[in-house]
C-alpha cells in the first residue's frame, strides 16, 4: 500500500455521505477507498433503503465493513419499501433536502461519542447532500463536497437562473419539445462549448413550470450552496475539461480534480487481495459470466450496452434498440435492468431472441469497469452517465450516445462535439439508425477517429493519475489543506 498522508498519531475520520443513487454511490465509495488507503479511518453512510439493497445484492458481509472503514445508514425519509430498483429522482432529492439533516446530525454525535472511534474530522459528501455542510458545520468539521458528475454539467446547472431571467425556459408550450426550440444556439454560455444548444443542457430546464417543479428548484439550489462548502471534489482531469473547470474555480471554493477516480486507486498500489478490494457499492447483483463469455471473443469485436441505473424507455424503445442490435450484425453484451421498462416488465420479441442467440449475451447488471477494460469491446452504447463516460474513456472504448436524463445531454454533447469520441443514436430511437451507427462506429472512418480519440484520452486520463499529476498533487493538497484536522 502506497505511504500514507497523514501523520502518526490518531487516524483523522471521514464520513462519507453519498447521495442515494447507484451512479453517486458508486464514486463515492472510491473516494472513501481513496481516503481509507491514505491513512483516515472511514465512515460510509448509506441510507436505509441502500443499505438493504446491498445486503440482498451482495450478502452481509457486504456492510461488515472493515477495522478503520465501517458503514453505517440515516433514513431517507421516504416509506418503507423493499424495491429493488431506484427510488423516484423527484422524490428522494425532496425528501434527502428536507429530512435528512438531522438524521446526520445525531449520527455525527454518536460517533463522536463511540469508545474505539476517533472523533470526526471532516465530512466529504456528495454536492446533492448539500445539507451535510450544515451539520459539519455544527460540528466545527470541514465538508468537501464532491460533484460526482462532470464539469460541464456542472456549469449547465449553474446557467439554469440565467437561461430563466432571460426568458428561454421554462417552455411555453409541449411543442415546443419538438418543433427545433430546443436547437436554440447557446454558444455564449460562459466555461461552455460554443456548440451548445438549449437541448444540451441539463434536462430539467426543459420544464413548462418555474417555482413548483422539484427536479428544477432542487438542482438550482443544491448548484448554488457548493459555494458554501469548504471545498469542492471533482472526478474528472484538467485535460479533458479545461475550460469548465476553469470557470468552476472562478465561482466557488477551492476546486481539485481528482479523476479518473479507476485510475488513482490503482496508482496508491493496493495489492491484489487487500481487504479494502473486497469492499464494493453495486446495489444490484452483477454477472461475471459475462466477462467469460467476452474471453473468446476477437479484439474490438462486441458492442457493449448499458443504460445505467435510472434510465428506463418504453417497450417500444427497447424493440427498436433490439432490432438496431441484431440487424447491425455485430456480436453484443446487453444489460438490461429489471426495472428499465417503465412501469412493466421488457419483453423482447421471440423472433429477436432466435436470431441473435448465438451471438449475444442478455443479462441484467455487470461489472462495468471490467467489462469496458476487455479488450473485446469495440464500442459502448450508453446513456452518457458521467461514470459511464470515465468509465468508458478509462478503457479507450469510443460512445454511441442515447442520452435520458439530467446531464447526461450535456455529456453527451461534449463526448461527440468536443472530444471526437461519440456520435448521438437520437432521441427518437429507429432501428435503421442504430444500426447505422453501429456500422459506422465499428468498421467506418469515424469510428475510427472516434477509436483514435478516446485512446489519446485514456493517455491524458492515466497521465493525469501518475506520480507528478495533477490528481495525485491536488488529492494530497486536498488532505493537507482541507481535510486533516488543523493543529492548534
Amino acid at each position: 500500500m502506497a505511504a500514507s498522508a497523514v501523520p502518526a498519531g490518531e487516524k483523522p475520520h471521514a464520513v462519507c455521505v453519498p447521495f442515494p443513487a447507484q451512479g453517486h454511490v458508486t464514486p463515492m465509495m472510491k473516494l472513501a477507498k481513496v481516503l481509507y488507503c491514505k491513512g483516515f479511518h472511514v465512515t460510509f453512510v448509506n441510507t436505509e433503503y441502500n443499505h438493504r439493497r446491498l445486503i440482498r445484492s451482495r450478502g452481509p458481509s457486504a456492510v461488515a465493513g472493515l477495522p478503520g472503514f465501517r458503514f453505517d445508514t440515516i433514513p431517507d425519509g421516504l416509506p418503507p419499501s423493499d424495491a429493488d430498483a431506484t427510488q423516484d429522482p423527484a422524490s428522494i432529492c425532496h425528501s434527502t433536502m428536507t429530512t435528512c439533516l438531522p438524521h446526520l446530525q445525531s449520527l455525527l454525535a454518536r460517533l463522536n461519542s463511540t469508545d474505539g472511534v476517533p472523533p470526526v474530522t471532516c465530512v466529504v459528501a456528495d454536492n446533492i447532500m448539500s445539507f451535510s455542510v450544515d451539520a459539519a458545520k455544527e460540528l466545527g468539521v470541514p465538508c468537501a463536497l464532491f460533484w460526482t458528475a462532470s464539469a460541464c454539467g456542472y456549469m449547465g446547472y449553474r446557467h439554469f437562473r440565467f437561461l430563466l431571467d432571460e426568458g428561454l425556459a421554462p417552455l411555453k408550450d409541449e411543442e415546443q419539445l419538438t418543433n427545433g426550440y430546443l436547437d436554440t444556439p447557446v454558444g455564449w454560455a460562459r466555461g461552455m462549448s460554443k456548440h451548445m444548444r438549449l437541448r444540451d443542457f441539463p434536462t430539467f430546464i426543459y420544464t413548462m413550470r418555474r417555482g413548483d417543479d422539484i427536479l428544477l428548484d432542487f438542482i438550482m439550489r443544491e448548484v448554488e450552496r457548493t459555494g458554501a462548502a469548504t471545498a469542492v471534489i471533482i472526478n474528472t482531469f484538467y485535460e479533458l475539461e479545461q475550460t469548465a473547470l476553469d470557470a468552476m474555480r472562478a465561482v466557488l471554493p477551492p476546486v481539485y480534480t481528482i479523476g479518473p477516480l479507476t485510475f488513482l486507486l490503482e496508482q496508491l498500489a493496493v495489492p491484489d487481495g487487500a481487504p479494502i478490494g473486497t469492499i464494493r457499492s453495486s446495489l444490484w447483483k452483477e454477472d461475471h459470466d459475462c466477462l467469460r463469455w467476452l474471453d473468446g471473443k476477437p479484439s474490438r469485436s462486441v458492442v457493449y450496452v448499458n443504460y445505467g441505473c435510472i434510465t428506463t424507455m418504453s417497450n417500444q424503445e427497447l424493440v427498436e434498440f433490439a432490432w438496431g442490435l441484431a440487424n447491425s450484425g455485430y456480436e453484443f453484451l446487453w444489460i438490461i435492468r429489471p426495472d428499465l421498462v417503465k412501469g412493466e416488465t421488457a419483453v423482447l420479441p421471440p423472433e429477436f431472441l432466435e436470431t441473435t442467440k448465438s451471438r449475444c449475451l442478455l443479462t441484467s447488471w455487470c461489472d462495468q469497469e471490467a467489462v469496458l477494460r476487455h479488450e473485446a469491446v469495440g464500442v459502448f452504447l450508453t446513456h452518457s452517465g458521467w461514470n459511464s463516460t470515465m468509465e468508458s474513456l478509462c478503457g479507450g472504448v469510443p460512445m454511441l450516445c442515447w442520452p435520458f436524463f439530467a446531464e447526461q445531454q450535456t455529456n453527451c454533447r461534449y463526448a461527440c462535439v468536443e472530444w471526437g469520441v461519440g456520435m448521438e443514436v437520437g432521441g427518437d430511437v429507429r432501428r435503421e439508425v442504430l444500426e447505422g451507427r453501429i456500422r459506422e462506429a465499428m468498421a467506418g472512418e469515424k469510428g475510427r477517429e472516434m477509436s483514435r480519440g478516446a485512446a489519446q484520452l485514456k493517455e491524458a486520463a492515466v497521465r493525469a493519475t501518475q506520480p507528478g499529476g495533477r490528481a495525485l498533487t491536488d488529492l494530497d493538497d486536498l488532505i493537507n489543506s482541507v481535510l486533516l484536522p488543523r493543529k492548534s
